[in-house]
């Protein structure tokens, strides 16, 4: 294996080499001061890197006094990543370079129901069809990576007691790609990247709570800067019984949950009865914006009962950012309810200085969260 092949790269030059990518360092200096290795340590192991064709030295970087230091960053052929956002009616796919920037994403209709055996495979043709005409000529792939609307257990890469996913439980999905790409794989409940990917936009906010309200309900946790997966299905609220004054049976078997009422496929299912139909649950975003009365009013419920939920784990985990994503949360009556409702509920002390706000990394953020995810892998 030539030098410009080797990757991973583990101990002292993995380090090294990750601080360069997540933008942490950019120059030699700042890798020895955050490193805590010697200088020459770092020269050493920077030169190192820059033979194997990992690194690239140009420019001028900040000056700290003195001569300004040539400028550290990753090699455009360093390598790409394939990422990719699992919906339950269309897929977010696209490839990153090492460093986590896109270089191409598209967005392409899928139907999860149709197995995961069908969906992984044309997944896997879309990614090559992605690194056939989008990778730059020369620059291998070095890890694939998605993410699943279901429980997933980090451990084994399986998908566990999914709802609206039939076929899926217990399906070895990272051990499926694996057998096409002798690579790393990352394979992560979608909230839960898209947790990763929102944190990035949060600078100075450790603890983070990420609602993502779409076709189902999720939330990912991220705890002193790092996501919380606890044993793979830490902040799945989705299935937390609610209290209303009807009762319905959840696509999980149990009565009452969460997303028996709140979700977009839930809402969707209501509208349906009343005669009004959408194809899709981003659709109802605009029903609301045009004032249409039944719509509002199950946006509004399903906030409340949202609310209701987050209100306890906001006592309990006392997070400094509560951000709402999703389909559903450019509709201004969700985020306005689940406001009411913690404010209402909780402790003045734990929301004396928390923020609810919209989510601020854009469509692309569980692709940027697998990114990040997966470059550890990766290094």
């Amino acid at each position: 294996m030539s030098g410009k092949e080797r990757l991973p790269v583990t101990g002292a030059q993995g380090d090294l080499l990750r601080l360069v990518a997540t933008g942490q360092a950019e120059s030699r200096a700042e890798l020895a001061r955050l490193s805590g290795l010697a200088a020459s340590s770092v020269s050493l192991r920077v030169e190192e890197l820059l033979d194997a064709g990992l690194l690239i030295e140009e420019g001028s970087g900040t000056s700290r006094g003195g001569r300004r230091p040539r400028k550290l960053g990753l090699s455009p052929s360093a390598g790409v990543l394939a990422v990719a956002d699992l919906g339950a009616h269309h897929v977010r796919l696209g490839l990153l370079d090492l460093s986590g920037n896109p270089l191409t994403i598209q967005e392409r209709e899928a139907d999860i129901t149709a197995g995961p055996e069908a969906v992984l495979d044309w997944l896997a043709d879309a990614f090559d069809d992605l690194l056939e005409s989008h990778a730059p000529e020369g620059v291998r792939l070095r890890g694939v990576g998605t993410g699943i609307p279901g429980p997933v257990d980090p451990a084994t890469g399986r998908v566990v007691g999914p709802s609206r996913m039939p076929g899926w439980n217990n399906f070895p999905v990272a051990e499926h790609l694996g057998a096409r790409y002798d690579l790393p794989v990352l394979v992560e409940n979608d909230a839960n990247l898209m947790a990763v990917g929102e944190a990035r936009s949060w600078p100075g906010a450790d603890n983070l709570m990420v609602l993502k309200a779409g076709t189902g309900i999720g939330c990912g946790v991220i705890v002193h800067g790092r996501l919380h997966r606890g044993r793979g299905a830490a902040g799945d609220i989705s299935h937390v019984r609610v209290r209303t004054d009807s009762s319905t049976v959840c696509a999980c078997g149990h009565r009452d949950c969460l997303e028996a009422y709140a979700s977009g496929a839930a809402l969707q299912a209501a509208l349906a009865e009343a005669g009004i139909l959408v194809e899709r649950p981003a659709d109802i975003v605009g029903l609301v914006n045009d004032a249409v009365p039944e719509a509002t009013s199950l946006v509004r419920t399903a906030g409340r009962l949202i609310g209701e939920v987050l209100t306890v784990l906001v006592n309990f985990f006392n997070p400094d950012v509560i951000a709402v994503g999703g389909s559903l949360s450019a509709a201004e009556p969700l985020l306005a309810s689940i406001r009411a409702a913690v404010y209402e509920r909780c402790l003045p002390l734990a929301t004396r200085e928390l923020e609810i706000a919209p989510a601020r990394a854009g469509q692309d953020v569980a692709l940027l969260g697998a990114g990040s995810l997966l470059l550890d892998a990766v290094l």
